[in-house]
């Protein structure tokens, strides 16, 4: 078997390694440190697995998975964030990952989650899975689940307290671009200012929980 691990933090790539060569008796291991080299490994090999960070340097996570999605359609990708589940797992599950799982998960987990998604399964943490089905029956949705992947993003790096044009070097685009996405966000949420932003975000616990690794 032959294994994609794609995350920014060498430290955790090399754990992520040991703790999937320690489930499978037989697999080969390739690196990525950034979404451009993520999708360069991609093209050179054929991956019978990605583990992909949905938070790293370069394009946004979520369009990584997309491209992944449309050019390898077989390929199982699990997403691995230090975010909140409820932050993020919808999202991906959506944009066509097999599975989602927090960085604070046992290592066993890891295993499980892999053999899961490798045998054509999809695989969620209890808890996720708990929330999903509640979300079935519930009939009013927060706000936030309103924004586009693109506009959920801008939305967190405001609430970062990033200026229109540190967000919009980040992501590559125009500052007048990241000042519509700005607009439509806090009319999305029915909010005035970025102070607002901030704290709607905290309260909902949307902040990236990228530091925290």
């Amino acid at each position: 078997m032959k294994a994609l691990i794609a995350d920014d933090h060498a430290i955790l790539r090399t754990g992520l390694k040991e703790i999937l060569a320690g489930g499978f008796k037989s697999i080969e291991f390739g690196d990525a440190g950034n979404t451009q080299q993520t999708l360069d490994q991609l093209t050179r090999k054929q991956w019978d697995l990605l583990v992909l960070d949905i938070s790293m340097p370069g394009r946004s996570g979520l369009d990584v998975l997309r491209e992944a999605r449309l050019r390898w359609p077989k390929l199982p990708i699990l997403v691995l964030s230090s975010a909140p589940e409820e932050q993020l797992a919808i999202r991906v599950l959506k944009a066509g990952a097999a599975g989602y799982m927090n960085k604070q998960a046992a290592p066993e987990d890891l295993v499980e989650a892999v053999r899961k998604i490798l045998s054509g399964g999809r695989y969620v943490s209890p808890r996720l899975a708990e929330r999903l089905a509640g979300e079935i029956s519930r009939p009013n949705r927060p706000p936030h689940e309103q924004l586009s992947d693109r506009e959920f993003q801008v939305m967190q790096m405001l609430a970062e307290g990033k200026s229109l044009k540190e967000i919009s070097d980040a992501l590559s685009l125009s500052v007048k671009t990241i000042s519509t996405f700005r607009g439509r966000i806090l009319t999305k949420l029915s909010l005035s200012n970025n102070v607002q932003l901030a704290h709607y975000a905290r309260d909902n616990g949307l902040l990236n929980g990228k530091s925290t690794t």
